[in-house]
């Protein structure tokens, strides 16, 4: 566990907006060197701006985290710069709605390479030379964080390629956890599962690749769509709180990061679920309206 962030390096994807944009400004005021990388040119100026005026080493880039090229282009430019990382977020994500089998292979390319690839790029550049660092100095600590959602725990319908991108982060960050334990005592993870949080997500077709320019919504994405900005929308929590949950279980090496515990009913319901063997649960049993307003809209498509 980190206890001491002055001084540290922290990589942060999805650093333009939301969770890394906070997260950027935490470190700010710890004193960290911060690697600040997104994929929109113009939120990633602004963000970098901000934070080179607080006084920090700054290094900024725009990167895809899907491409590889780009991320191994990253990972030996921080430690050029840097070295070893000490606090790596993998996370920069992509919102997505739809009926499963409406999404276009580009969908599922597009939402799992940056979800997805995004993250396994970062663990797989990363931690090597995290765990190189902490050999060399046995009091070297480090932490890596995954952004997952609580879409990562729970199967939501008409928006398929999320759920499936979130659950994999959740499993991969898992095993990861259980991987570093074999290996060493000085690095550790956590996955962070936020619920509807105004961040910006919902609004993530602004950066869909250009060759996807010409693809039509289908009726059930606009719907998703729809849907997903009034929940982000109205979201009590705020990225800053995220972000603040995020530094604080880095301290406590605590694993799963949650910002609304109160939503842990519905994933206990569905482990249940699975362990007596019942078909899934309906998700709309607590909000009745939703899930008839939702059925009535796509079937009368």
């Amino acid at each position: 566990m980190i206890q001491d962030f002055k001084g540290k390096t922290a990589v942060l994807t999805g650093a333009g907006s939301g969770f890394g944009l906070e997260c950027a400004r935490i470190g700010a005021k710890l004193g960290m060197n911060l690697v600040l990388v997104d994929v929109q040119q113009d939120a990633l100026d602004k963000a970098t701006a901000e934070i080179e005026a607080t006084g920090v080493q700054v290094l900024s880039r725009k990167v895809d985290v899907s491409s590889q090229e780009q991320m191994e282009a990253l990972a030996k430019a921080v430690e050029q710069r840097f070295g070893a990382p000490h606090f790596v977020f993998n996370n920069a994500g992509v919102g997505s709605a739809g009926l499963v089998w409406e999404n276009s292979v580009r969908d599922w390319e597009w939402v799992l390479g940056v979800n997805l690839w995004g993250v396994i790029h970062g663990v797989r550049l990363f931690t090597p030379m995290m765990l190189a660092a902490a050999k060399k100095d046995p009091n070297w600590r480090g932490h890596i964080v995954n952004t997952a959602s609580m879409a990562g725990l729970l199967t939501p319908p008409n928006m398929g390629i999320y759920n499936v991108s979130k659950h994999a982060v959740v499993s991969l960050t898992e095993t990861l956890y259980q991987d570093l334990k074999l290996v060493s005592d000085q690095l550790s993870t956590s996955v962070l599962c936020p619920y509807f949080v105004p961040t910006g997500i919902n609004q993530s077709h602004r950066n869909r690749p250009a060759e996807m320019a010409d693809e039509k919504a289908t009726q059930s994405q606009l719907i998703g769509q729809a849907m997903t900005d009034k929940a982000v929308g109205s979201g009590k929590v705020s990225a800053a709180e995220v972000a603040q949950l995020v530094f604080d279980a880095i301290s406590a090496d605590r694993f799963y990061i949650f910002s609304h515990p109160r939503a842990l009913g519905n994933v206990r319901a569905r482990m249940e679920g699975i362990v007596n063997q019942t078909n899934p649960a309906d998700p709309f049993l607590e909000r009745p309206e939703i899930g008839a307003g939702l059925r009535a809209a796509l079937r009368a498509v």
